[in-house]
């Protein structure tokens, strides 16, 4: 007997316990797995708990679910592309293939030193069309560079590896060819430090040798640069708080430099 030859119903209850990508590649194995595919409980175990309150946070998706869509077009809504919450601090959205948590941290929502918005000659507050978010810090004129970022384990997926990731670009940088470290702790017990080129192209330069091999950065699909800062186990048992810096205080006045935020998302999902 095969497996397409069971009830439609306890089809669904064996998609539900798979992820999304497998449940989209079995429901061509027949109409039975196809019809039970699209049963609104077998999606329901693949959105978040709490996905109501991440609706209700977005200004632009507040209202997407007055419409009572069903809850795989309410988890395409959720990995289409990221929505913004939380007064444009944060966005949200969940990796297609698995259903995992991904957020990222605006620039707003992280501790720029010297960027309150009160040094205009230090770092400015600003808008980009390729941005997420309604502003972007970009940095006019520093000699020290020291941005920070927090996020609670809570909200993540549980027994998933993350990493975090410093989104950024250039426009017109200067200053920014020597190393800056990237740190980040666990709830301060768990600490790891490394020094990383933000200049994603270094053809031409002197470098050092203490810093030839040193990590650079890529581009996204979106168009701006990412850099890894670390890779971490969310075991969902402990809630922590992940602290993330980047700092970089070598060579002269520094200029250039956009920020959009800090990513956190599976590991799994490069």
């Amino acid at each position: 007997m095969g497996c397409e030859s069971l009830p439609e119903g306890c089809i669904a209850t064996i998609l539900s316990r798979t992820t999304p990508r497998d449940t989209c590649i079995l429901s061509l194995v027949s109409r039975t797995f196809y019809s039970a595919s699209q049963s609104d409980a077998v999606w329901a175990s693949f959105l978040p708990s709490d996905y109501i309150s991440i609706f209700s946070r977005s200004v632009s998706h507040s209202s997407f679910l007055a419409s009572s869509p069903s809850n795989k077009s309410i988890y395409l809504a959720l990995s289409h592309r990221p929505i913004i919450i939380d007064h444009a601090t944060m966005s949200f959205h969940l990796e297609r293939k698995s259903g995992k948590r991904c957020y990222m941290l605006a620039a707003r929502a992280l501790t720029i030193i010297w960027g309150d918005g009160n040094t205009p000659h230090y770092w400015k507050w600003t808008t980009l069309p390729d941005s997420r978010f309604p502003e972007v810090a970009q940095l006019v004129n520093v000699c020290w560079l020291e941005i920070h970022g927090v996020i609670n384990t809570s909200p993540l997926t549980p027994n998933t590896h993350y990493a975090a990731y410093f989104v950024f670009k250039m426009i017109d940088p200067e200053g920014l060819r020597y190393p800056v470290r990237l740190s980040v702790d666990i709830s301060f017990r768990q600490s790891t430090v490394k020094e990383v080129y933000l200049y994603p192209n270094l053809d031409g330069w002197h470098v050092d040798n203490r810093m030839r091999g040193l990590q650079l950065p890529n581009v996204r699909s979106d168009g701006w640069l990412e850099i890894e800062m670390r890779e971490f186990f969310n075991s969902g048992l402990v809630d922590d708080e992940v602290h993330m810096s980047i700092t970089g205080t070598e060579g002269s006045w520094k200029r250039g430099l956009v920020i959009e935020g800090i990513e956190v998302r599976p590991k799994e999902a490069n």
